[in-house]
């Protein structure tokens, strides 16, 4: 592969509050659907103690990330610093690692998108909603970053102004003596079971790095969208938890009725024992819900582009991949292959295994992030770095922990989804090492000294 692949470059487009619609964005789909499956396995306190740590390992790892992410400004993101700072073979699996995450956290979403739209079109097939919905934010995503942006800031804001109306329709009824109904059903067993439902709650909030090569100013904008984006979400997923769970235990939120399947949908369901399922707020929520789902969807996609396009760049998947579109500036041939993935997964009717095999590829990223800080602070102790982590090394050494031993949880609890996970890691570090070209872009990673500079220019969302 040659290096014009690169030739069109990615616009400078994004500034700090449409960075901040894109980290809530990414995420803000895990409030509405999917964390309450892990009150099944943990109850209220199992659930609870492994969302504590969990956002603690978030915290620190996401403010370690913004270190490398404004030192470093490329659109592959943990890719580009693992790179530089541990080398090709550790940067290839960091880089596929957040290619899984990215590619299949879409499918379960939008499988879930096509539940909701069912309710309003019930004789439109689930998978037919689902599809279209691929298609057609695939497509928007094609069309420009900036148009992708603003449309992710519009629906993002709709979807945390719901939760905050949820929150105050629901808070009046919150009880405590309800939260402390068979708390720890299974035994703290249980806690550990429940970590990729914790981890369902910030599951993508690094895909913000990802488009740091269209940021306005990456090096002052990525801190402020990025540190904005995780405080939002700490803040929303405690709120959520709480009035959800306090309004009649966890139990009510997890089995429609009693001794039926486990549901997906636990704000309907809360909200249902406050105000009826026939009341207005109730269709409104399920309805603006759906905005919730699109946020992280829409998100997703844009992020997976991105970091397609860098391993195709490079040379470590196939070139086509990292072509920028001339008439687009954008990853068109990433997002087009992504989509193809996306579908095929979708197709399997896996959602739960799907967001599993996510979370394996998510927290491989974040261990591995959380190594490479320590290994550029001491092997590349002079380069830029526009914001350092708060409380280096301590922060970046808790989240470490945290997120090896969720590592070790999530194995032990799914056997044979971590050697699926695993089997697709060692078949593309095989295709890596046998049949990738070995560009010179590589070299131009490992080689850069310093954050790339850019002059202050007037922030224009």
């Amino acid at each position: 592969m040659s290096n014009n692949t690169s030739a069109v470059q990615l616009e400078r487009k994004l500034g700090p509050w449409m960075l901040w619609g894109l980290g809530v964005g990414y995420v803000i789909s895990g409030m509405y659907f999917g964390w309450n499956l892990g009150l099944e396995k943990g109850g209220t306190l199992g659930l609870a103690v492994a969302t504590l740590f969990i956002i603690v390992m978030y915290l620190t790892f996401t403010f370690s990330y913004t270190e490398l992410a404004c030192a470093i400004p490329k659109a592959g993101g943990v890719f580009d610093y693992a790179t530089k700072g541990l080398g090709k073979d550790l940067g290839f699996i960091a880089g596929m690692a957040q290619v899984i995450e990215f590619v299949f956290a879409p499918p379960a979403i939008a499988a879930a998108i096509g539940a909701y739209f069912h309710l309003f079109l019930p004789d439109v097939p689930v998978m037919a909603i689902a599809v279209a919905a691929y298609i057609v934010f695939t497509a928007l995503n094609i069309y420009g970053v900036q148009a992708a942006a603003r449309f992710e800031l519009f629906i993002t804001v709709l979807a945390v102004a719901e939760l905050l109306i949820f929150a105050g329709v629901t808070a009046p009824g919150f009880s405590l003596e309800k939260i402390t109904v068979n708390a720890l059903p299974n035994g703290w067993g249980g806690a550990f079971a429940a970590i990729p439902f914790a981890i369902w709650f910030f599951l993508a909030i690094e895909g913000v790095a990802n488009v740091a090569e269209e940021t306005i100013n990456p090096q002052r904008n990525i801190l402020i969208g990025f540190g904005a984006a995780i405080l939002t979400l700490v803040a929303l997923a405690i709120i959520t938890f709480a009035t959800s769970v306090g309004v009649n235990g966890w139990e009510a939120i997890v089995y429609p009725t009693p001794g039926a399947a486990a549901s997906d949908s636990p704000l309907p369901l809360a909200l249902a024992h406050v105000v009826g399922d026939n009341h207005l707020l109730y269709h409104m929520l399920i309805f603006i819900g759906l905005f919730g789902l699109v946020a992280s969807f829409h998100g997703i996609i844009l992020a997976a582009g991105r970091a397609v396009l860098e391993l195709g760049r490079v040379g470590y998947m196939h070139p086509a991949l990292g072509k920028v579109s001339p008439r687009f500036k954008t990853p068109m041939n990433a997002l087009l292959f992504n989509l193809v993935i996306g579908i095929i997964a979708l197709m399997s009717g896996k959602t739960g295994e799907i967001i599993t095999i996510a979370v394996f590829g998510a927290l491989v990223l974040y261990i591995i992030s959380l190594i490479t800080i320590f290994a550029l602070r001491k092997n590349h102790p002079h380069m830029a770095r526009p914001f350092k982590t708060p409380f280096y090394p301590v922060a970046p050494a808790i989240g470490l922990v945290i997120a090896v031993v969720a590592f070790a949880a999530v194995i032990y609890y799914n056997q044979s989804l971590a050697l699926i996970f695993g089997a697709i890691m060692a078949a593309a570090f095989v295709y890596y090492k046998l049949f990738a070209s070995k560009d010179a872009l590589v070299e131009q990673v490992l080689a850069m000294p310093v954050a790339v500079e850019v002059k202050p220019v007037r922030i224009d969302d």
